[in-house]
């Protein structure tokens, strides 16, 4: 498996395919629904004006997510209440939902990589080939096994959207995903889709 760091070139980013297994290492930020509404409406389209720590967390993301990896995650973390916070479970949520704001952010914060499960649609991955990033395809149903990969939480933004829709600063090592969106354009879930499609319309027809 090809070992990649984060932060990540656009050269390494164009250079891989989907289909290829990739162990990756470095600090990471998790992000779902909250995270994405609030970084779009507040920065990006400018919809809703920054509030309290808005400010600062925007400056720390934009260095974090330079070349960056966002994980759709949502963690069970011990340690809330001393904050030596430390991963218990941290499976990939499901990335569809995310399918409004993803390529605007990656665009906006200049990140090269996301992670989930079950893939991401064509404004995602027209954004891939633009930025360019690419789509990360993590195992779901490993919660426990990926938590181990977390080998440092470096800390949390926004912990009043929840402890699963908090921003949270980890860092990994060898955190095994497969590219299943790419930079040229190619999706392995439409590829997928596209098949059943077809094999579902033969088996009606027949």
């Amino acid at each position: 498996m090809r070992r990649i760091n984060i932060p990540i070139s656009d050269e390494v980013i164009r250079s891989l395919h989907v289909g290829e297994p990739v162990l990756l290492n470095g600090i990471m930020v998790t992000a779902r629904d909250a995270a994405h509404k609030w970084m779009v409406e507040t920065f990006i389209k400018k919809t809703r004006p920054p509030q309290g720590d808005d400010l600062d967390v925007y400056e720390a993301l934009k260095k974090l997510l330079n070349g960056g990896v966002i994980y759709h995650c949502g963690p069970v973390v011990a340690g809330l209440e001393t904050k030596e916070y430390r991963f218990v479970a941290a499976g990939p949520t499901t990335s569809i939902r995310e399918e409004p704001y993803q390529a605007d952010v990656m665009r906006h914060f200049n990140a090269k990589g996301v992670i989930g499960k079950g893939g991401m649609g064509a404004k995602t991955l027209a954004g891939c080939q633009e930025v360019p990033f690419v789509y990360f395809h993590a195992v779901g149903g490993a919660a426990s096994y990926i938590a181990q990969t977390v080998k440092r939480v470096h800390g949390v933004y926004k912990l009043e959207f929840g402890v699963p829709e908090a921003l949270w600063v980890i860092e990994v090592e060898d955190f095994p995903v497969t590219v299943t969106m790419d930079a040229h354009g190619q999706s392995l879930h439409a590829l997928i889709e596209e098949q059943s499609q077809k094999v579902l319309q033969e088996l009606i027809a027949s």
